[in-house]
């Protein structure tokens, strides 16, 4: 069954058209990513779809059965409705469904005819097939499950929509949305305006529904969980590829390698008969050069690699700065509520941080305070000897909104002359006329690339960026992440972007409600001890940099399970194991399992089992890592304990 039919989709708004020629079919259980660069015509696609936009030309063709849903970047409510009242009338069709299969019920039991029992009852049957089928029992608790995985408390159920924040209207939208439960969803950046815990809410939503979708989206991360195919639409086209983002990633690369190589030979080939037919023409071998003419006018020519142009970017290298970049201490900041207090950490030449939580954490607050941008309330921070910072704003108020964009990417404590600066641009993908534009006419990619335009001219040795993956698209994103990992200097960020920080940092600040965890490695480190309940339930993971733990909001070091700001005392016992530090044995603990992995794989691989002696030593050294990852975790946490 086909659910939708795309077909030759043409659509132009100037001389060249923004779509030409799209075509693609869409089946039940489709997770689609719809991928492209700023400006490829994504949004424009997903409004034809759902018939918001007319087409130029070409056929959009819903089967008749099926219903669509269209999640949209602007919030559309209904004024008057309190929040509940707005989620609730996404389910209006199926609580109408329920209501008719009640009266036909009622009917049924009172039907006297056998073929008005009949009649009566296939209709009973029919209704609540599709009530199973869209899960439609209980519609209180499905609002209430949807509402509170978008981050909405029950105490604003009954807020009139109207005093909804503009980010919370556009999490409304999609819960009313996801509880409509259409036979495809488009959605436009669905995880837009959410924090990272209630995006991965969003992901395993998505991930366990049976609804085909259509998903555009910057998260990366987010679209490796959630989808199974990959469209990339670019240059008015589209094409297909199997498997999520990072598979598509991976074959794309693939399919232009073989596009470079069959481009050159072609090209090759047609400079040699080209020569051949110039040197020939007229000479001896005039009619082999006139035979070759006509068969390379005939040729079916190659065409150029559909390559996706991305910006080159880059930083320049760092003046070496002291062994400590910044050390807290005690830091303290509170408005209505306290942010964070007691907090010390200390960061290292080389090491990239990043700073992960929820909306309203206080991450922003938290960061301009370390860099000396806002006072805090206690505790004092102290950077290290020939520490030079240079600081990305995520709402890029360093710029000059009336400048002239060439003139706004010039530092102010060194002189670059006009071409200097023009290739600095040119590196982060500003080009052309689009230099003496005013920076307030530039589109939000165009600004956040001016504005790392001019964080890179800083010759900073310490970069501090404040969610600098903001409107960037793939291709953007990852220059920005090449250029990170090659810079030889400190970084320090805010990210709620779960795929560069895996890419880019190798230690986390992560923000959880009255507490702080310091965590050496990445998003998927972190992920990792959290899976395992290595990170549940205490304060800390080990830090790298001197094995302290953190301290919580009350200032006291918190032991497993005492969230409450009370200091309980653990009883002190002796070491099991040798002295080693955490980081050490975590690392230990990921290359035994990553070991683990591979002998399970070759366990269920049915060559092991034709020979029984290598099935027997398979499973022997299966065995053996097992109990080995047991005393490593028991070593890991003595170690958290006690060192």
């Amino acid at each position: 069954m086909i659910l939708l039919n795309v077909a030759d989709v043409v659509k132009h708004f100037g001389p060249d058209p923004v779509l030409d020629g799209v075509t693609f079919e869409v089946r039940p259980k489709d997770r689609i990513g719809l991928v492209g660069p700023n400006g490829a015509g994504k949004t424009t696609l997903l409004k034809i779809l759902a018939g918001q936009d007319q087409a130029d030309a070409g056929m959009v063709e819903l089967h008749q059965s099926a219903r669509l849903a269209y999640l949209e970047q602007q919030p559309l409510l209904t004024p008057g409705r309190t929040l509940w009242e707005e989620a609730r009338s996404g389910m209006e069709h199926l609580i109408a469904l329920a209501s008719q299969a009640e009266e036909v019920a009622h009917a049924l039991s009172a039907a006297v005819e056998d073929k008005d029992r009949a009649r009566l009852g296939k209709q009973y049957d029919h209704l609540q097939q599709q009530l199973h089928l869209h899960g439609a029992y209980n519609f209180d608790h499905q609002i209430e499950r949807v509402l509170g995985g978008l981050g909405f408390s029950a105490d604003m159920f009954s807020q009139p929509i109207e005093t909804l924040s503009g980010g919370q209207q556009n999490r409304l939208m999609l819960a009313r949305l996801l509880l409509a439960d259409p036979d495809l969803m488009l959605l436009d950046e669905p995880s837009n305006h959410l924090d990272i815990e209630a995006t991965e809410w969003l992901e395993s939503f998505l991930s366990e529904s049976s609804q085909a979708m259509i998903v555009v989206s910057h998260d990366r991360y987010f679209l490796d969980r959630v989808t199974n195919r990959t469209l990339e639409l670019y240059r008015g086209e589209v094409q297909s590829f199997t498997g999520n983002f990072t598979a598509y990633w991976r074959q794309k690369d693939e399919r232009l390698e073989v596009q470079r190589r069959t481009f050159e030979k072609q090209q090759i080939e047609i400079a040699k008969t080209e020569e051949f037919i110039r040197r020939n023409f007229s000479g001896q071998k005039s009619a082999q050069a006139k035979d070759r003419e006509k068969k390379l006018a005939r040729i079916e020519r190659v065409s150029v690699p559909r390559e996706i142009a991305a910006p080159v970017m880059g930083f320049p290298e760092a003046k070496a700065s002291g062994e400590i970049v910044l050390r807290a201490e005690r830091l303290a900041k509170a408005y209505d509520r306290p942010l964070f207090s007691e907090l010390t950490f200390q960061i290292e030449r080389g090491q990239r941080w990043g700073i992960v939580g929820p909306n309203g954490s206080g991450k922003t607050t938290l960061l301009r305070c370390l860099i000396g941008r806002l006072q805090p309330d206690a505790g004092h921070v102290h950077l290290g000897a020939g520490v030079k910072i240079g600081y990305f704003d995520q709402m890029l108020s360093e710029l000059d909104d009336d400048a002239q964009v060439v003139d706004a990417v010039r530092p102010s404590h060194k002189e670059l002359n006009e071409p200097q600066r023009r290739d600095l641009l040119a590196r982060f993908g500003i080009k052309a006329d689009m230099v003496f534009q005013p920076v307030r006419s530039l589109s939000g990619g165009e600004r956040n690339r001016v504005a790392l335009a001019r964080l890179s001219a800083s010759d900073s040795n310490f970069m501090v960026l404040d969610e600098p993956t903001n409107h960037l698209d793939l291709w953007a994103c990852d220059s920005l992440e090449r250029s990170l990992a090659a810079f030889d200097g400190t970084v320090l960020l805010v990210s709620h972007d779960r795929y560069f920080l895996n890419r880019v940092v190798d230690h986390l600040l992560v923000v959880e409600p009255n507490r702080f965890r310091i965590v050496p490695g990445n998003y998927d480190d972190y992920q990792h001890l959290v899976s395992r309940g290595l990170a549940v339930g205490t304060a800390t993971v080990s830090d790298r940099a001197g094995g302290k733990a953190l301290r919580n909001g009350s200032g006291s070091k918190t032991a497993a399970g005492a969230d409450d700001g009370s200091e309980p005392k653990p009883a002190k016992r002796k070491r099991k194991f040798p002295y080693r530090k955490a980081p050490e044995l975590e690392q230990d603990i990921l290359a035994r399992e990553t070991r683990l992995e591979e002998l399970n794989v070759a366990l269920a691989d049915p060559q092991t089992h034709r020979d029984g002696a290598t099935a027997k030593q398979v499973k022997a050294d299966i065995a053996e890592a097992e109990a080995s990852l047991r005393t490593l975790y028991e070593h890991w946490e003595e170690a958290v304990e006690l060192n």
